[in-house]
């Protein structure tokens, strides 16, 4: 099923049928020894890849059956349901909506108010295909198209039926935990036990990001596992039978895997817990083997382009590196401290938390191209407070449903674990090196590493065993955490050699990075094309240089944003004359005037607002923010534009390039480290604190942005003097053409046009 893409479009029904029949034939024929058996097998093996494939295939037709696909450039109303949790990004909201003509997407600028699951909303606007670094998310949860527009509206309605009375549940739990509690720490336990996390601010989720915390605003397993530890007691203490308590627990976890929204981790462990809880009511042993690989069958029955998603992926990795370490780890932790109360479930909690921190740390630095260097430390610092925080908040939900129960001193003491773990994802999340770049491009790379750790992990299995003299028992328990680990390698083999892993070869050629800083006369204009993701502009020169041609030769035909760093025209005048030529899915700026904005919105692309903090990605690319600080916009305009200007900083692996606009330094303060690349401020003109700046970063190429023979004496011969006394090699437009830098794992090339 996980290869089902590759035969998405394939129909065989009869075949399909077919294919079943035999699998069930061949099972009652089975013979019991010799070379038969092992033909047996293999006829059995390839007769249930072939209905799997067949059956993945029809089951994606009838998933993108359900998108409305309306033609790009249509203008459209529409009335739906939102059907998941909104992202709110860089000033803008998008959410997926079910419409009576099939789901799509719905962006619009903030503010957009809370959108709960379920609520009926309206929006008017314009048809647009998604940009490709989107396209896939998209397709994966069965919409195709986005409709622009220029606000969201609640109508009030909600829907029925069963989803409908979740919804109504959901709606009391969100209630409940938001009284008595505030903002910031009620967005967390919304994230926390609902995985609602679109109310969190930017700020605290960069830093759960950076520290490794971000698991926690995702629900996942450990909120089935705590479900089921904090309710089984309870259900005991009201004298229900432990059958009873079992069938109860299947209940509660039927409940929360759609209230908790449904994605793809949160299916893997309701999966895995309702198999063990199955396993008890039968009176057989839980295989931990066997309710993973369902968990497998079911996620990929539900959705074959779940494993594409980077959150099924982590999950499952997590829990086979529990599986594979987590004894192991436990054991040298518990002859460290002792078996004995308080010591034996720290034991375990710190044991499961670098088991899957290692289990996942090779697939984030593929996804990602980094890890958190503070993640372990993070997470056993935050070990002690999460649980508490889950019951406390899963209790606060289910009180809620009953009107008039006073929640707010559980809610008071929540906030209190809430605020402590936020702490700590501030304090371990703040140093620049807590994020350390680590690029794992190729699944060629991901898989030696799970290899090494697989061979890492069995070998501290052995040593532990040995050194409490528990050889034999050794023996017997080193073949479970092979044989799953076996498995995983062989299964993270097989969909990544398809390409459908997401980010795999297959799917995005490793090229690298390329920055093209277009001869566009008197004026800024700045190309970056990151392999795995959509282009990114910087400005757009001056009026009538005839743009789009020239990222049309680059082979930019869409854009995943137009970065205007200042309303002026040598950088302003291309991107006006782009809007409605060619597909821009954003226009980011600081300051802009009206005019800009609406003629954005009627092109059908989204203006974002940004300031100092502020990130934008495509791919592994990564533009940051370093000027101007917020509290300098909305005000009067400054008598020098140039002074609030956009200051960027692209990252890419190791590559780092500081794109400064017109922003001179001596007037704007900026430390952006070390840096490959300069783009020299203001077509090379005078300026005083250039050579702190070269001090400061030490960049080992320069480029200036500028026009042949221009009137205003650019670059000024004080600025070349500087930068020669830096030993900074220059780069002009002017002289030279478009300059092209292209960053790749054998390093950075540069070639002229000219």
């Amino acid at each position: 099923m996980a290869l089902a893409p590759l035969a998405e479009h394939a129909s065989g029904t009869e075949v399909l049928g077919a294919l079943f029949v035999s699998a069930i034939a061949l099972i009652l024929t089975r013979p019991r020894w010799g070379g038969a058996a092992v033909l047996w097998l293999t006829l059995v093996g390839l007769a249930c890849a072939g209905a799997g494939l067949l059956f993945g295939a029809a089951r994606l037709r009838s998933i993108d059956s359900g998108a409305y696909m309306p033609r790009a450039g249509t203008r459209i109303a529409v009335r739906g349901y939102v059907a998941a949790v909104p992202r709110r990004t860089d000033g803008t909201v998008r959410v997926r909506v079910e419409t009576p003509r099939g789901r799509l997407a719905v962006e619009a600028p903030e503010p957009v108010p809370d959108l709960p699951i379920g609520a009926e909303v309206s929006a008017a606007g314009t048809i647009t295909v998604p940009p490709p670094w989107l396209r896939d998310n998209l397709r994966r949860n069965g919409a195709g198209r986005i409709l622009r527009a220029a606000r969201i509206e609640l109508t009030g309605g909600r829907r029925g039926g069963a989803e409908g009375r979740i919804d109504l549940v959901r709606s009391r739990a969100e209630g409940a935990l938001g009284r008595g509690m505030p903002d910031e720490q009620a967005a967390l336990a919304r994230g926390f036990v609902l995985g609602e996390d679109d109310r969190i601010p930017p700020d605290t989720t960069t830093a759960f990001q950076r520290s490794g915390l971000a698991h926690h605003l995702a629900v996942s397993g450990e909120n089935v596992v705590l479900l089921a530890v904090l309710a089984a007691p309870l259900l005991a203490a009201l004298g229900i039978p432990l059958r009873a308590r079992l069938v109860w627990l299947l209940a509660l976890i039927a409940l929360y895997v759609p209230l908790a929204g449904g994605g793809a981790s949160i299916q893997r462990a309701g999966v895995m817990g309702a198999a063990a809880v199955v396993a008890t009511l039968a009176g057989r042993p839980a295989s931990r083997i066997y309710a993973l690989l369902l968990a497998v069958a079911l996620t990929l029955g539900l959705n074959p382009r779940a494993s594409s998603d980077v959150g099924w992926q982590l999950s499952f990795a997590a829990v086979a590196g529990i599986f594979v370490f987590g004894a192991p780890l436990r054991d040298l932790l518990v002859a460290r401290l002792g078996d004995g109360g308080w010591r034996r479930g720290l034991a375990d909690g710190v044991a499961v938390t670098v088991a899957a921190t290692l289990a996942t740390a090779p697939l984030m630095a593929h996804h990602f191209e980094a890890i958190s260097a503070t993640s372990l430390l993070a997470n056993v610092l935050a070990l002690p407070a999460v649980a508490p925080a889950m019951w406390l908040g899963m209790a606060v939900a289910a009180l809620g449903q009953v009107p008039a129960v006073p929640v707010e001193p559980l809610n008071w003491l929540n906030s209190l674990l809430l605020a402590y773990i936020g702490q700590i994802a501030e304090w371990m999340g703040g140093p620049r090196w807590a994020f350390v770049a680590l690029p794992m491009s190729s699944w060629t790379s991901v898989l030696a590493a799970y290899a090494a750790l697989l061979a890492g992990g069995l070998a501290l299995r052995r040593w532990a065993a040995g050194r409490q003299g528990l050889r034999a028992r050794a023996r017997a328990r080193f073949r479970h955490p092979l044989r799953v680990g076996v498995a995983v390698l062989a299964a993270l083999a097989v969909v990544a050699n398809s390409g459908f892993l997401g980010g795999g070869a297959g799917a995005h050629p490793l090229v690298g990075l390329r920055v093209s800083v277009l001869d566009v006369g008197q004026g800024d204009s700045i190309l970056l094309q990151p392999a795995d993701g959509a282009p990114l502009l910087v400005d757009g020169g001056p009026p009538g240089d005839d743009l789009r041609a020239k990222l049309g030769d680059l082979g930019a035909g869409s854009l995943a944003a137009a970065v205007l760093t200042h309303d002026q025209s040598d950088h302003a005048g291309g991107i006006e004359e782009l809007l409605g030529s060619l597909p821009v899915h954003r226009l980011v700026y600081a300051e802009v005037g009206h005019r800009l904005i609406d003629r954005a919105r009627a092109a059908g692309a989204v203006p974002t607002r940004v300031a100092e903090g502020s990130e934008l990605r495509s791919g592994s690319l990564r533009l940051e923010v370093l000027w101007p600080p917020r509290e300098l916009l909305g005000g009067a305009l400054p008598e020098d534009p140039n002074t609030e200007c956009l200051v960027l900083l692209a990252r890419w692996r190791h590559f780092e390039m500081l794109l400064t606009a017109d922003a001179e330094a001596e007037a704007v303060p900026i430390d952006p480290g070390p840096l490959d690349v300069l783009k020299v401020s203001h077509h090379g003109s005078a300026d005083a604190g250039l050579a702190g700046l070269l001090d400061r970063t030490a960049p080992r190429l320069a480029v200036i942005s500028v026009g042949e023979h221009n009137p205003f004496g650019h670059p000024d011969p004080g600025t070349l003097a500087t930068l020669g006394a830096h030993h900074v090699p220059v780069l002009r437009t002017d002289l030279e053409g478009t300059v092209t830098v292209e960053v790749g794992g054998g390093g950075v090339r540069v070639e002229t046009e000219r």
